[in-house]
């Protein structure tokens, strides 16, 4: 019977020994489970949407402009006002002098009406991504520069590391460098506020509530003329921003901003 207890304690004393063991590999693996997502899931949803009515207004406003490929400087232009410059493309419409024998297709009714309904969906959905951003924090922690960032060294690393077309490290998919966090903040707040303040200009009710709108940017058709040069500068930076993209893995970055899940080392490795 000695024997039998003292068997008995010393296997409930490994049983008891066994237990802080495996509570202390508890932790380890928590991180790989609860780690929070590089984007957050309204920053994803208005990320596609915000894409998705981009790419509807660039089909939609390419063809309004095939309409009169004509740009002109004030409040009035017309087919027999000279223009401030012109694309040198056919018109889909005929009285528009283009030098071409022929027109295109008129398409101007449903590029209009898609025009319209994405700009619309567009300024909502920049709203909603501007109060949560405001709300959570998420323009301070992941798009405003710390006071370092804006040095000089810290400018030339940045551009030094594009200009060789290095790709970053997955470390790199946790945060923006200097320049993404500026290009970010010119687009969220002075391309799209400008792209959506010259679009309002261009209606004729917008502009009869505030007629100011548009006599600040000098009429009409100057409003339609910068419309056109900031929608340019919004393609730019989606080439840009597309290209940055592909060069730090594209499987990763989209993996990122589908799933919110980051790029591992591995993932970098074989994107």
């Amino acid at each position: 019977m000695p024997e039998a207890r003292a068997t008995w304690y010393h296997s409930r004393v490994g049983d008891s020994a066994c237990v802080p063991i495996a509570t202390a590999a508890v932790p380890a693996a928590i991180p790989k489970t609860t780690a929070p997502p590089r984007h957050s899931a309204l920053v994803r949803i208005t990320h596609w949407i915000t894409t998705l009515c981009f790419f509807a207004l660039l089909v939609s406003g390419a063809e309004i402009v095939i309409s009169h490929p004509r740009f002109y400087w004030g409040e009035v232009g017309n087919n027999l006002t000279q223009p401030l410059f012109r694309l040198h493309i056919p018109a889909s419409r005929n009285l528009v002098p283009t030098g071409y024998g022929y027109v295109l297709p008129d398409q101007n009714g449903w590029s209009r009406y898609l025009h319209f309904q994405s700009a619309w969906v567009l300024v909502f959905t920049g709203l909603l991504y501007i109060l949560f951003s405001l709300f959570n924090g998420h323009l301070w922690k992941n798009l405003f520069p710390d006071g370092g960032d804006l040095s000089w060294p810290a400018f030339a690393s940045v551009i030094s590391h594009h200009l060789r077309f290095e790709r970053p490290n997955a470390g790199d998919a946790w945060s923006y460098n200097v320049l993404q966090r500026l290009s970010y903040l010119f687009v969220i707040f002075v391309l799209f506020p400008f792209v959506i303040w010259t679009g309002l200009a261009m209606s004729p009710a917008f502009v009869s509530a505030v007629p100011t709108a548009v006599n600040v940017l000098g009429g009409q058709q100057s409003a339609r003329t910068l419309h056109f040069f900031v929608t340019l500068a919004l393609v730019l930076f989606l080439l840009v921003h597309v290209g940055m993209v592909w060069l730090a893995g594209f499987k990763s970055r989209m993996r990122a901003m589908i799933t919110g899940r980051a790029a591992t080392e591995k993932d970098m490795e074989s994107s």
